[in-house]
C-alpha cells in the first residue's frame, strides 16, 4: 500500500509535542503547546506575529530548548537530549526564510554537497560521486524544476529558484520531517504556484510543517492548519474549520459578528 493510500489512523506519528513551554526569563514565548504531525502530512502553522510559530520550529530543531513538556521524533527520540546537528541526523530538516546556498557553486554542486554523507572537509573534497548518488541528484533536479540550471552558478538563479534549490538541498539529507519558514515570501505568483505544487510532491517523501502568512496559499494547499496565538494553541483543523472558528475570528477581527470569510486575511 502506498503512502497516499494510508488513512490518518494508519500513518505513523513523525513529531509529537506535548504541553511544551518556552520562557526567556519572565516572558513565555510558548505556553503548554501541543502539536502532532503524521507521515506524509502537509501541515500549516499560522498566527499573528509573535504567536510563537518560529519559536516552536526552533525548539524542534534544537536551536531553543523547551523549559517544560516534551518533543518526540518518530515516537522514540526525545529531541531535548540532542544538539542541532544530531537532530538533523535523526531526520529533521529545516529551511529558513532567507535562502542559504553556496552562491559561487553550481546548482549540481550545491545538491552534491548537501547529500547525506560524512561532512568532514577532507571526505567532501576527495569523495567521488557514485552512479547512485548522481541518480539521486538528477531526480532532485527534476523534482525542484532546476534540471536545465544544473550547471548554472547559484548566484544567477531567481529568488524562487534559490528557494527551490535550498529545499532540494535539505531534501538530499532524506529527512522524515521538513520544516519551512515562509517559503513563498518575495515570490511571483507563478513561483508561488510552483512552490505549492512542489510541496504536494514532497509530502509523498516526508511530513512537512509550513509557517506561512499568505492565507490564499494556505487555503489552496493546506491539509491541516494549526493556529497559534500568544504562544498557545488557538485551534486546529481544516482551513474551512479554522476560518469559521469563533475564537479565531475574535483574535483576528477583535470582535464577533464580522464576515466569516474575512476571519483570516493577515498573518
Amino acid at each position: 500500500m502506498s503512502k497516499v493510500q494510508l488513512s490518518q489512523s494508519e500513518k505513523s506519528i513523525i513529531l509529537q509535542a506535548n504541553q511544551i513551554s518556552v520562557n526567556f526569563g519572565a516572558f513565555y514565548a510558548i505556553t503548554d503547546f501541543s502539536f502532532e504531525i503524521t507521515d506524509g502530512e502537509l501541515h500549516f502553522l499560522i498566527g499573528p506575529n509573535g504567536a510563537g510559530k518560529t519559536t516552536f520550529l526552533d525548539v524542534v530543531c534544537g536551536k531553543t530548548k523547551n523549559s517544560k513538556g516534551a518533543v518526540t521524533l518518530k515516537e522514540k527520540h526525545d529531541l531535548s537530549k540532542f544538539k542541532e546537528f544530531q537532530i538533523v541526523r535523526k531526520g529533521v530538516g529545516r529551511k529558513f526564510q532567507a535562502p542559504s546556498i553556496f552562491r559561487n557553486l553550481t546548482v549540481w554542486e550545491n545538491l552534491e554537497l548537501a547529500m547525506k554523507q560524512d561532512k568532514g572537509w577532507f571526505s567532501v573534497l576527495k569523495a567521488k560521486t557514485t552512479p547512485e548518488q548522481e541518480k539521486q541528484i538528477l531526480e532532485m533536479l527534476n523534482l525542484i524544476g532546476l534540471t536545465e540550471k544544473s550547471e548554472s552558478h547559484a548566484r544567477f538563479l531567481s529568488h524562487g529558484q534559490k528557494q527551490w534549490l535550498e529545499i532540494g538541498m535539505v531534501m538530499m539529507q532524506k529527512p522524515d520531517l521538513l520544516m519551512l519558514d515562509e517559503p513563498i515570501a518575495g515570490m511571483t505568483e507563478e513561483e508561488e504556484e510552483k512552490t505549492g505544487e512542489l510541496l504536494l510532491k514532497l509530502k509523498q517523501k516526508c511530513a512537512i510543517i509550513v509557517v506561512e502568512h499568505d492565507m490564499d496559499f494556505v487555503r489552496k494547499y493546506s491539509e491541516k492548519v494549526t493556529v497559534m496565538h500568544g504562544g498557545q494553541l488557538l485551534c486546529e483543523g481544516t482551513m474551512e474549520e479554522v476560518q469559521t472558528n469563533e475564537r479565531v475570528m475574535e483574535v483576528y477581527l477583535g470582535r464577533k459578528g464580522e464576515d466569516k470569510n474575512a476571519a483570516i486575511k493577515t498573518g
